[in-house]
């Protein structure tokens, strides 16, 4: 039987998402109805993508029985009452990465998941590639020897994006791409809490993040080396040192196709997309799709790749890095 979706927003990334699933069988993944605070917007989506029921509102979506699990992928500051709605109403969440605006938000998420014993997972696509896959085999079998030093960057030019830049809409360069970074280190080192934080960066005049780095120290003198911008392009690529050799993510290290792995290739590329997308590579949500699937079919509450205590800690890594840079939302004084 067919995972039925429901759909929250009809912005830029639910398009992707749904050109996604659209990559995956039919008899596996549906899309039975979508939600937008604009009718007319919702309307647009459900005749583009083939959707059944279109909805103008959010509470409409989460009371309908016919959907199983809900993507939800509306602006940050939204993440916490949109998905309280969804949870509340007992429907499984794939809820877009940042989970929350900080670590009480995203705690707040996951006790609630976890009382109501419902399915609640952080989109973090990037751990569900199947490179990404081959990489945590890799470091599971040894293949670099033990894991030292992680050094990753994401950097593109989106001061032109105005949510990006808007405090009130939880703009900053951390929360939107420098998350990525924070949760690959987390990923390579086990989920280890960091021994120590260093960071360092340059605010936007709207008193968001507009470029940072950041040192974490974990115990067994390992560490990781990040840079995040959204000033301007920087190789976006990542690397992983250990006493026995080197893998290279090369490129967009977010959602990455290929791997090298002491000296040799390895390439996984994504199916093509159906309609043009608005990010590069998107038809790789496929994967996060298919995981949270097979976790519904086990009866899981939770991934065991994305944890609720995985988020946990990228959040209190992400709160401790804004303290020292300098960023405040609204959110941190409720």
């Amino acid at each position: 039987m067919a995972t039925r979706w429901g759909v929250c927003s009809a912005g830029k990334i639910s398009h992707d998402f749904l050109v996604a699933l659209g990559t995956l069988p039919a008899t596996e993944h549906q899309t039975v109805a979508i939600a937008a605070r604009d009718l007319a917007r919702a309307q647009e989506y459900a005749q583009k993508h083939g959707i059944p029921r279109a909805y103008g509102s959010y509470e409409e979506l989460a009371q309908d029985p016919d959907v199983d699990v809900v993507y939800v992928g509306v602006i940050n500051p939204e993440h916490l009452p949109v998905g309280r709605l969804f949870l509340g109403a007992g429907k499984p969440v794939l809820l877009e990465k940042p989970l929350g605006m900080n670590t009480a938000e995203v705690r707040e998420l996951a006790q609630l998941a976890r009382s109501q014993g419902v399915f609640l997972m952080e989109a973090y696509w990037t751990r569900f590639f199947p490179a990404s896959e081959r990489l945590h085999s890799l470091l599971s079998q040894g293949a670099i020897g033990e894991p030292k030093v992680v050094r990753v960057e994401f950097g593109l030019p989106l001061l032109g994006c105005p949510r990006l830049v808007q405090k009130e809409l939880g703009g900053g360069a951390l929360l939107d791409i420098g998350c990525y970074c924070i949760q690959f280190a987390t990923m390579v080192f086990g989920e280890e809490t960091p021994e120590s934080i260093l960071a360092s960066g340059f605010l936007h005049p709207t008193g968001v993040d507009e470029m940072l780095s950041v040192i974490l120290n974990y115990p067994g003198k390992h560490q990781a080396v990040i840079t995040c911008s959204m000033v301007t392009l920087l190789p976006n690529q990542a690397a992983i040192s250990g006493t026995k050799g080197i893998i290279q993510l090369p490129s967009q290290m977010w959602s990455p196709t290929e791997l090298v792995v002491n000296g040799q290739h390895e390439e996984f590329p994504l199916p093509p997309p159906s309609q043009p997308l608005n990010f590069t590579r998107s038809t790789g949500l496929r994967y996060e799709a298919q995981h949270v699937r097979q976790c519904l079919l086990k009866g899981l509450r939770e991934s065991p790749i994305v944890s609720l205590a995985h988020s946990e800690l990228v959040a209190s890594i992400m709160d401790e890095v804004r303290r020292q840079v300098g960023v405040t939302y609204t959110q941190d004084r409720a």
